[in-house]
């Protein structure tokens, strides 16, 4: 099959973030089979949805991860000019949501493996497909901790998150987290007799405020805008009614750290502030969304040399988004970004992929074939 029906096909599966996902599963693993790679199926513990990974070549000498996540964000929006879920081709353009990011490059390695099989591979590569990236690279991790039973340690991974092809060497980490506290209701003339979730809440936005100004103050790392940690309040909800006590308030917040800083740790202020409630008699649960860590690989590693022949181009320093990378190096697995497509174009009506990108990025990903050949 060729890259732009493989697109068609993977653009038809509605797979939005926290949704199943058995079904873009299944076609992938029927194709990947049919290509004649070795397959595994990860569930995740959410019982309804799963990883998938396959090899091409030597299971037992290190090779090259091409990873990818088969989950996209939701298309509500009004703006769309056709179906978001029909793949619609104008222009040498290819609209649909998830085209950038990322199953332009899933359908790029996917139309590769037949070359990929049919040559001598003396180490392998292997595919590494994830669920629900877009909720903070949930699945990732769950793959991750099999790939000990799956294959040899591998050489290098390969995010084909949208950059235009270029390869990338680092980003930032994050981590997101919801508050919700709990009051108690009551008439708005005696508020004596309630306790006010949304005044609790303002205490621990102070905070969350006050970190993201000190945060501006350093550490810094020159590679990335802005060059330091960051945290925001992303979304606050609360009350019914201006003359009731609001018994709920409910706020979201994310840090995103430079490299060598732990994102979670970012929010620990903010987290003893929201805890420090529970001793005025109010309810405090704080869920940690999304966890994951920054990605710093150094300039002159093989990997950073091995895109850089690939592609043709030098790797650039950094970008401020996160991907599942961090999460290969911390695993002690060197990792890189590169794959078709723009970030700029991502999460937007209209999304597209250029033919051309599909192209140049299955042609990428058959020249690794051809270094790895015997």
């Amino acid at each position: 099959m060729q890259a732009v029906e493989i697109l068609e096909r993977l653009i038809a599966f509605p797979s939005v973030v926290g949704q199943a996902n058995g079904a873009i599963v299944e076609w992938i693993r029927a194709y990947v089979e049919s290509c004649g790679a070795r397959i595994t199926i990860l569930p995740g513990p959410e019982g309804d949805r799963s990883n998938l990974f396959a090899t091409i070549g030597p299971i037992d000498v290190p090779g090259y991860i091409l990873s990818g996540h088969m989950d996209v964000v939701p298309a509500n929006e009004p703006a769309w000019s056709s179906d978001p879920f029909t793949l619609r081709a104008e222009g040498g353009r290819f609209y649909g949501r998830g085209t950038s990011d990322m199953k332009g490059f899933l359908a790029a390695a996917l139309a590769a493996l037949p070359a990929l099989a049919a040559r001598p591979l003396a180490r392998p590569i292997h595919l590494a497909f994830s669920y629900d990236e877009e909720a903070g690279c949930r699945g990732a991790p769950h793959l991750i901790k099999h790939l000990p039973e799956l294959c040899a340690r591998p050489e290098g991974a390969i995010i084909g998150e949208p950059s235009s092809l270029r390869a990338i060497r680092a980003h930032k980490g994050k981590a997101a987290v919801r508050i919700e506290i709990r009051g108690s209701a009551g008439h708005s003339s005696r508020p004596d007799q309630g306790l006010n979730a949304i005044h609790a809440m303002a205490g621990v936005l102070m905070e969350a405020v006050a970190s993201a100004e000190r945060l501006a103050h350093g550490p810094f790392d020159a590679a990335f805008e802005p060059r330091y940690s960051s945290l925001q309040v992303g979304t606050i909800k609360g009350g019914q009614a201006v003359n009731i006590i609001p018994d709920l308030c409910i706020a979201e917040l994310e840090a995103r750290a430079i490299s060598g800083v732990s994102p979670s740790g970012l929010l620990a202020s903010v987290k003893a502030k929201a805890e420090s409630l529970r001793s005025h008699g109010l309810e405090v649960n704080w869920e940690l969304m999304s966890d994951y860590p920054a990605l710093s690989l150094a300039a002159d590693a093989p990997l950073a040399h091995l895109l850089e022949e690939l592609t043709g181009h030098a790797p650039l320093a950094a970008v401020s988004y996160g991907t599942e990378a961090g999460l290969y190096q911390a695993a002690g697995i060197d990792a890189i970004i590169c794959g078709p497509g723009d970030i700029a174009r991502a999460h937007r009506p209209d999304e597209f992929i250029f033919f051309d990108e599909l192209m140049a990025c299955q042609s990428m990903i058959e020249a690794l074939g051809d270094r790895l050949s015997a």
